[in-house]
């Protein structure tokens, strides 16, 4: 898999595009899709990882563990026994979720 292959993967686990990942990050437009042909600069795949917080090592295919925060979650939230349990709650919304998720990225920052 290429840098453009994970970066691309990453964009979809976000539902962003890259175009979007580029303004978000201050990079040129179609400046992710050069890094096909050409190696990207340090400060470069730094601002990508950065945006994704994975690690540079995991872009270059040298790590194949995405470890990040927002990967763990969606293992978390995709665990069977936790949607039987989420399902059971009386009218839950997006509100809802979302306190789930700030209470999961705190149990993730106590743990560093």
């Amino acid at each position: 898999m290429t840098i453009v292959d994970r970066i691309k993967k990453l964009c979809e686990n976000r539902k962003i595009t890259i175009a979007e990942l580029e303004r978000n990050a201050g990079l040129k437009s179609s400046t992710i899709y050069r890094w096909d042909k050409n190696m990207p600069s340090g400060d470069k795949l730094e601002k990508v990882a950065d945006y994704f917080n994975v690690s540079i090592d995991y872009l270059l295919g040298r790590d194949e563990l995405i470890n990040n925060a927002e990967t763990t979650f969606e293992a978390f939230v995709n665990d069977p026994e936790l949607l039987t349990w989420y399902s059971s709650l009386p009218e839950h919304d997006v509100d809802e979720l979302r306190r789930l998720r700030a209470l999961w990225e705190l149990v993730q920052e106590q743990q560093k």
